[in-house]
Order: C-alpha cells, then sequence, then structure tokens
C-alpha cells in the first residue's frame, strides 16, 4: 500500500506538471519573445529549483494538504485516504491537460481531499476549515490578480510614456497565393501572387520599444525582465505546489521527506516537458493577444501573488492567477477573447465534483479489496 501511496503522488505530479508547467512561461512564448522550446526549458529548470526550496519554506502547505483538521486523524493514517486523493486527482488533472483546459491541481487536490472525507466520514469533515483555508483563497485569487494587473498595466504604460520611451508597431507585408480559374472551361489558368498587408502587435507584427533605461536598450531591459519574472512565476508555482503533493507521502514514514519532494520536483519536470504544448497554446495565445511589456506586467503580478501564498501558507492556485492577471491585461487592451475565458472557467467549476466523485469512487473500491 505505500508502494501504490508513492506510485499514485508521482502520477499526480507528473499530471501537474503536465497542465501546469507551461503557465509560468507562456507570456514570453505569447508576447513572441522566445519559442516553446526555450520557454518550456526554462519553466522546467525554475520550477524545479521551487520544488527544491519549498521542503524548507512551505511546511504549512505540507501540513494542509495532507489532510490534517479536514477528517479526524485517524482517517489520515489510512493508505486507501492519500491513494484515492492522488489518484482523483491526478486523473481529473490529466483529462484536462489532454483537452486543452488550463486547470489547478490546488482545485483537484481539494475536490479529491473533500470526496474522500464526505464518503468516508460524512459530518465529520469539517467544512468550516474547508471554506477558510481552502475555498476563500482559490475563489479571491484570480479577481484580485486581474485587478492587479489592469492597474499595475496602467501604471507601467503611463511611466513609459513619461520617460519618452515610444512603442512601435511593424506593418507585415508578405505574399498571399491565389489560385485564378477561367469559369467558362473551370481550368486553371495560372497563380497570382497578390501583396497582403497586416498590422498587429502578436507574433506576426510584434511591438518594439525605443528608448534607454539607465543606459540600457529599453526592449532589451524589458526582454531580460519578462525572462526574470517567467522564471518567478515558475519558481513561485514549484514553492506553492510541490509541498501539497509532498502531504500525501507524510504517511510513508520510512520515506525521507526531502527525498519524496525530489521525486515529485522530477516527476513535474518529466510532466511538462512531455505534455505541456496544448495547454501552453490555450495560455499563450487563446486568453488574449499580447506584447512583451503586457506579458511582463501579467508574470510580475503572478509571482507575487503565488510567492506571497505559499510564504503565508495560502494555497492559491497558480493557474486562477495566471489567468486572471492575463484577463485583466486582456480587459485592458479590450483584445481579451471571452469565449476561451468561459470555456476555462466552466472547467474551473467541473474540476471539484469531477476530482471528488472520481476520489470517492477509488476509496469505496480500495476499503471494498
Amino acid at each position: 500500500m505505500f508502494i501504490l501511496i508513492f506510485i499514485s503522488t508521482i502520477f499526480l505530479a507528473f499530471s501537474n506538471g503536465a497542465n501546469d508547467n507551461f503557465k509560468g512561461v507562456a507570456t514570453l512564448f505569447g508576447s513572441g519573445t522566445t519559442d516553446f522550446k526555450n520557454a518550456i526549458n526554462w519553466a522546467t529548470i525554475t520550477t524545479a529549483l521551487g520544488s527544491i526550496v519549498s521542503i524548507f519554506f512551505a511546511s504549512v502547505l505540507v501540513k494542509n494538504f495532507s489532510g490534517k483538521g479536514l477528517v479526524p486523524d485517524q482517517l489520515l493514517l489510512t493508505p486507501q485516504f492519500a491513494i484515492s486523493v492522488a489518484i482523483g486527482a491526478a486523473l481529473t488533472v490529466m483529462l484536462a491537460t489532454k483537452i486543452g483546459m488550463p486547470v489547478s491541481t490546488t482545485h483537484g487536490l481539494v475536490g479529491a481531499l473533500t470526496g474522500v472525507g464526505m464518503i468516508a466520514v460524512g459530518s465529520n469533515f469539517n467544512f468550516s476549515k474547508l471554506g477558510s483555508t481552502f475555498f476563500l483563497p482559490l475563489i479571491a485569487s484570480p479577481f484580485l490578480a486581474a485587478m492587479l494587473s489592469f492597474l499595475l498595466y496602467l501604471f507601467f504604460t503611463n511611466a513609459r510614456k513619461r520617460t519618452g520611451i515610444t512603442k512601435d508597431s511593424c506593418v507585415c507585408v508578405s505574399e498571399n497565393p491565389k489560385i485564378q480559374i477561367e469559369k467558362s472551361s473551370l481550368t486553371m489558368v495560372g497563380t497570382l501572387n497578390p501583396i497582403e498587408v497586416k498590422t498587429g502587435t502578436l507574433q506576426l507584427c510584434s511591438s518594439q520599444y525605443n528608448g534607454t533605461i539607465v543606459g540600457i536598450s529599453a526592449q532589451k531591459t524589458l526582454d531580460i525582465s519578462h525572462y526574470i519574472s517567467a522564471g518567478a512565476v515558475s519558481f513561485a508555482r514549484g514553492l506553492n505546489d510541490t509541498p501539497k503533493m509532498v502531504g500525501l507521502l507524510l504517511l510513508i514514514k520510512s520515506l525521507d521527506i526531502r527525498i519524496g519532494a525530489a521525486a515529485i520536483g522530477v516527476a513535474i519536470a518529466i510532466g511538462g516537458l512531455l505534455n505541456a504544448k496544448k495547454v501552453g497554446e490555450t495560455m499563450s495565445t487563446k486568453i488574449t493577444e499580447m506584447n512583451h511589456g503586457q506579458g511582463f506586467t501579467a508574470n510580475l503580478v503572478t509571482a507575487l501573488l503565488v510567492s506571497t501564498a505559499s510564504v503565508n501558507g495560502l494555497p492559491v492556485s497558480t493557474t486562477h492567477v495566471s489567468v486572471g492577471s492575463l484577463f485583466g491585461i486582456g480587459m485592458v487592451t479590450k483584445k481579451v477573447n471571452l469565449k476561451v475565458i468561459s470555456e476555462i472557467l466552466l472547467s474551473w467549476v467541473l474540476t471539484l465534483p469531477v476530482a471528488a466523485i472520481i476520489s470517492a469512487t477509488i476509496y469505496l473500491i480500495l476499503k471494498t479489496i
């Protein structure tokens, strides 16, 4: 049973990496600052560093996500509890990953804890702790992120203009081949190559910032800052998410908690490298168009909120915060894709009950066996 606990927790970490790893660097790819390969590699390195550091600074999260206080201690001592929670959350997150929806592993874990707890102890489940410790930060964080990114981007834009840094957008000129067909005989006569002119700021036409900051090119300074902020988000995610999964390994007394954290960190990295592309495309290009400055602002807000939450033991979701930040930017630029946002919100609503049902079913099966 202890082996099953370890395997199911590693599967959860793998699923977490697949759905979450690219979120910190989505703006690097979406703004055209770098390509997918470089972005995912940067995310993998910085997330791994966060996972390593987490074991020393995030003991409160480890305790919360072991289920302590939600259910009676005697239930926590059963292997069936940990296995059911891990597999229930992992399957939910992996299902969302396969369809390209950025959901929260935190939300999946909360749903799984709730499903197993309710089926195992019924009215003895601590609903008040569920609301205050878990639901309140999860619900509040995306709204706070959206508001902060909205205000911060307006502040940065005003500061840029005051310092004389200008933003120039290019005009893209390209050939748009068309086949000319003669109607009478329906035979191809030849191929035309009319010139097509487009304007924009996303990938095809990336805006550039002209000017200097302390003698350094404004564009170069922004790109470096963007990389740092993306790394900070990924680091904060590793710092915040790893303890939540380590909490499930506390039952294995013979396992050094540092070894467990290292194994989880490796599984997160592998999951991201192998399965991050679909969710990455949703986060990078489908929520809103963005340029370098907008991507940097969204990342900065996400990094600050998730890091602050981790230090204070608040189980916020990097997904919720990151999407909220991008939504705030999209509201400023009026380029937010409300259809995609509504689909993401629906996936968030479904995450908790789906995880609860799966984990409760697994718990009943294990108890029967």
